[in-house]
């Protein structure tokens, strides 16, 4: 490894390291190979935000331009807010993207966390300039498909950001503290702003404009949903039974997949039976879930299955195997 690199690993990833050390700042070869590895893993992992974020200001863009600024519709939150100022005054929509969403980028800064908000900062920035210097063909009149089309780009362009670590909405930072200080929901305080919102675009623009509207922020709040959430939905599934063993050999034989068990204790009421027990946990596609179901209830028809909502998953089997049909 040539000084060069020596030097980029010490002062980015073990900066740290040398700071300890005081004046010793002698690092070994398997250091310095570590700390190559994890460079590695920070750049791979900056070009990819950095792809998805830069897609998610060409879809916003694209969504505003085409579809949303000609029909005078908005959308939900600070997008909405922005675009909403913007037919009932004559300022810009660049300008009000930046200085609606400054707010929520210190708040983002102070809650989630430096990086978030350098990012967050940089994507609004750049979306904004493409509002102001780029300007997309107006595709449709038809307001319905200006609604759906419209919604759909926007969401795809803010779930894209989501995905690489920022948001071009800074709505969801502040429903994130009011929730914390409050004991609310996040969806609560998103429904309150956005029946503000539309409330205030149906007295303003029309009740019309602002039906279509709601219609926009419904599909661009699904379409959010399905882009940070994947095509495949996971469930996480639970099996207490004393057929464990055979449980888990089917999971990993016949269904491809991957298992954990952890030891737990079974028992009911007050003073019921108690017995250390096997725990099978797995986590798999809705698309499985009845296969899952069919074979379980073959090997123990009387087993106890908790099944949980999984966003997403990184590693293991999961995506490694195919189904054996």
């Amino acid at each position: 490894m040539n000084s060069f690199w020596k030097q980029i690993i010490i002062q980015t990833v073990l900066g740290k390291k040398k700071k300890s050390r005081g004046k010793k700042t002698e690092f070994s070869r398997l250091e310095l190979a570590k700390g190559f590895r994890e460079l590695k893993i920070i750049a791979k992992r900056l070009i990819k935000d950095i792809i998805l974020i830069g897609l998610g200001i060409g879809c916003a863009a694209f969504g505003l331009e085409s579809f949303l600024l000609p029909s005078k519709f908005i959308d939900g939150g600070a997008t909405g807010i922005s675009l909403l100022v913007t037919e009932l005054s004559s300022v810009p929509l660049y300008v009000l993207l930046l200085v609606i969403n400054i707010p929520f980028v210190i708040l983002g800064y102070r809650i989630v966390g430096k990086q978030f908000a350098i990012k967050t900062a940089i994507a609004i920035s750049v979306l904004a300039i493409c509002v102001a210097t780029i300007h997309f063909p107006e595709v449709t009149h038809d307001k319905l498909l200006v609604a759906i089309f419209g919604g759909f780009f926007l969401g795809s362009g803010i779930g894209l950001s989501v995905r690489g670590g920022a948001v071009l909405d800074g709505t969801e930072v502040l429903a994130i503290y009011l929730s914390r200080k409050f004991g609310t929901t996040l969806g609560d305080i998103i429904i309150v702003i956005n029946i503000l919102i539309f409330s205030t675009a149906a007295y303003f623009l029309s009740v019309e404009t602002a039906l279509y509207s709601m219609i926009t922020y419904l599909a661009a709040s699904k379409t959010l949903d399905f882009v940070i959430e994947g095509i495949e939905e996971y469930t996480g599934v639970t099996i207490i039974s004393s057929h464990s063993e055979e449980i888990r050999q089917m999971i990993i034989e016949n269904m491809g997949r991957g298992v954990t068990v952890y030891n737990g204790k079974r028992g009911y009421g007050k003073t019921g039976e108690a017995k250390e027990i096997d725990i099978v946990y797995t986590v798999i596609t809705r698309l499985e879930l009845n296969r899952l179901n069919t074979e379980i209830e073959k090997i123990d028809p009387n087993a106890f299955v908790v099944m949980s909502s999984v966003k997403d998953t990184k590693g293991g089997m999961i995506k490694k195997r195919p189904l054996q049909h």
